[in-house]
């Protein structure tokens, strides 16, 4: 696939991508005869593991640091484990945060949509 193609299917800028092989966020994608970037189903795998991972808030160093590992091989399976454990981890504190907030803006909305019910109930008297 071109990177016009792969911009299109995962909604990530041309540059973002060329960024991401850069700084080794996604393992160096392979070149056409005529030297432009051809996206394999591997590549494109990486690009969408590396924008679901940033969706969830994972820092660009996080992953490099995962991508490394994983281009190690085999012998570093446990670390690769334990740094998606503690992404996960941290992930689920923000859930719980943004959960608390959601509550919190639920109350807030009931409270002005019974006010607009009883203001509504003195117009009626």
């Amino acid at each position: 696939m071109t990177i016009t193609e792969v911009s299109g299917k995962f909604n990530i800028p041309h540059d973002t991508l060329r960024y991401y092989e850069r700084i080794g966020l996604i393992p160096r994608v392979g070149r056409n005869k005529s030297g432009n970037r051809d996206y394999s189903e591997d590549d494109c795998r990486w690009v969408e593991f590396v924008k679901c991972m940033r969706g969830a808030g994972l820092t660009i160093e996080v992953l490099i640091e995962y991508v490394s590992l994983f281009q190690q091989g085999e012998n570093t399976r446990d670390a690769r484990k334990e740094l998606l454990i503690e992404q996960r981890r941290l992930l689920q504190e923000r859930m719980n945060d943004m959960q608390k907030t959601l509550d919190r803006l639920d109350l807030k909305i009931s409270r002005y949509e019974q006010s607009v019910l009883e203001a509504e109930n003195e117009l009626k008297r």
